[in-house]
């Protein structure tokens, strides 16, 4: 049944187990639960995820949440955190030890970049940074019988750079791992195409509403149980009250993103006529160079474009200050469209010839586009550009 169902349905139906006959889901404000003697405790205690003993173990609510993505992503199951971070670090520490290899790719968000240079190198796990774009070149850079886990990011952050799933997935040895945020379970499914683990930052287009923190990991059931074994110690659990917000974003998903993303591509097809736009990034772009490889793999084209201004920082300052619709701020997936300047926002950690290596100019602003009228946002953009 669970595999006839198109997304949009998937997006309604999925996460209900935990409910009963309510139409919205409960939410479990709790941190403890009552046993019923010494012997019931200790099995709580003791066993996996149980659902009634203690809300960092596991919670109903959130439990219903990581049901509804693991069907989205069409997995086993997915385990949810405080953020997304806080999935990515769980899930690299749950699987890499001192010793350890991790082949990464250079295109991605520099918190990710941040962590596996930071803590990952300091305490003994060694990194390799490729090219994400090229085929073949993850595969290269496994050390066998060292590297545990390749880490990728499909759409990356900012300039919507695209791996191939089907590549990523057929790379033998080491675990692999993508962060899908920037395409949500409904733009692609990597499990399809062999990809071990699949994580959110659910913050953004997942939960579309600004107003929840919140990170999940999907993949193989068994998997995902020993990356819950080390969560529960590292303590990123994940909050019942965001995780019913989760809930509710997800049930409005496919609508909000299925506009979204054609609002993205008008403006960005719009955008590139303009006299101060240098450059606009956008794989649905008949011209882009992974044009053939977007429509391959992604059900649903991304919600944001990349804008590089002629007139670099200047011009990035200028267009920040201008807008009237838009707004200025980093996140990414909500209902209005929000405005980064990548290089003193998303990615300031990275040093200047770190971002340039990954495409990142003075000029780059990113655009994750609301749900505002189209042709406003046109008009709205347009009007902020220095020329």
């Amino acid at each position: 049944m669970s595999d006839e169902r198109s997304p949009d349905t998937r997006a309604v139906t999925a996460g209900r187990s935990h409910q009963g006959t309510s139409l919205t889901p409960p939410l479990w404000a709790t941190s403890t639960w009552q046993g019923t003697g010494l012997d019931d405790i200790r099995k709580r205690a003791t066993g996996l995820r149980a659902d009634a003993f203690y809300s960092r173990y596991s919670n109903p609510t959130v439990r219903a949440f990581e049901e509804a993505v693991a069907d989205l992503e069409g997995t086993e199951d997915a385990l949810a955190f405080a953020s997304g971070m806080g999935a990515i670090a769980s899930t690299v520490f749950a699987l890499c030890s001192a010793g350890d290899h991790i082949v990464a790719q250079r295109q991605m968000y520099a918190g990710t970049s941040a962590f596996l240079e930071g803590p990952c190198r300091r305490l003994g796990i060694d990194v390799t940074w490729v090219d994400g774009t090229r085929p073949g070149a993850f595969a290269e850079a496994v050390r066998p019988g060292k590297t545990m886990l390749v880490i990728a990011e499909s759409p990356s952050n900012p300039r919507l750079d695209l791996v191939d799933l089907a590549d990523l997935g057929s790379v033998a040895g080491p675990f692999t791992m993508i962060d899908s945020t920037l395409a949500t379970p409904l733009g692609q499914q990597p499990a399809k195409f062999g990809v071990d683990l699949v994580v959110h930052s659910a913050t953004k287009g997942i939960c579309g509403h600004n107003d929840a923190t919140l990170g999940v990991v999907a993949g193989e059931r068994d998997l995902i149980g020993s990356i819950w074994a080390y969560a529960v110690l590292h303590g990123a659990s994940a909050s019942p009250f965001d995780a019913l917000n989760g809930l509710r974003g997800i049930r409005t998903l496919a609508v909000r993103q299925r506009a979204q993303s054609a609002s993205a591509l008008v403006i960005a097809t719009a955008l590139r006529g303009h006299p101060g736009v240098a450059a606009v990034h956008h794989p649905g772009l008949a011209d882009h160079p992974q044009h053939d490889l977007a429509i391959a793999q992604l059900s649903m084209m991304p919600t944001l474009l990349a804008v590089d201004l002629a007139g670099g920082v200047d011009a990035a300052r200028m267009m920040l200050d201008g807008l009237r619709i838009a707004r200025p701020a980093t996140s990414l997936g909500g209902p209005e469209t929000l405005v980064c300047h990548s290089a003193t926002s998303t990615h300031v950690s990275l040093g200047p010839d770190d971002q340039a290596a990954i495409g990142i100019t003075d000029g780059l602003l990113r655009v994750s586009v609301g749900l505002e009228d189209t042709d406003e946002l046109i008009a709205d953009l347009s009007q902020a550009i220095p020329t």
